[in-house]
């Protein structure tokens, strides 16, 4: 086995939109390789066939599907976040709760100092964690 990635199935075109939003946030992280169909499809034209990206060394794997199905993202697989400062968290939490859902609030639930749970705007739910 050469590795193992997390793939992200997005729907409606919004992967590369998606990876540009979560490499911005996030430092050290970026789109390492987007290959996008054509004219010829099946695909919508520039949408993604297959793109990796990365976040904080994470390697992630994305597609834009050209079939519309009946499921899409769920909070079962969640994206966790280890951050270094309350300023962090809290800037994350805000910029990803734009048009997103909490799903636990940003709070100490004894667990840890500061911990939040969310799926923002494009399904991807997120934990948050600020260890004591």
């Amino acid at each position: 086995m050469k590795d193992v990635k997390p793939f992200l199935m997005f729907q409606g075109g919004t992967a590369e939109e998606a990876m540009k939003y979560y490499t911005s946030l996030i430092d050290e992280s970026e789109i390492k390789s987007i290959t996008r169909y054509g004219a010829e499809g099946p695909g919508e034209e520039g949408t993604v066939i297959q793109a990796l990206f990365s976040l904080k060394g994470q390697e992630f794997m994305c597609i834009d599907s050209h079939i519309d199905h009946e499921f899409t993202f769920t909070p079962s697989f969640s994206i966790y976040l280890t951050c270094d400062s309350e300023e962090e968290i809290d800037r994350l939490y805000e910029k990803m709760m734009q048009n997103g859902t909490a799903l636990m609030p940003l709070d100490n639930y004894g667990f840890s100092k500061k911990f939040g749970w969310l799926n923002d705007q494009f399904g991807i739910s997120w934990q948050l964690n600020l260890p004591e």
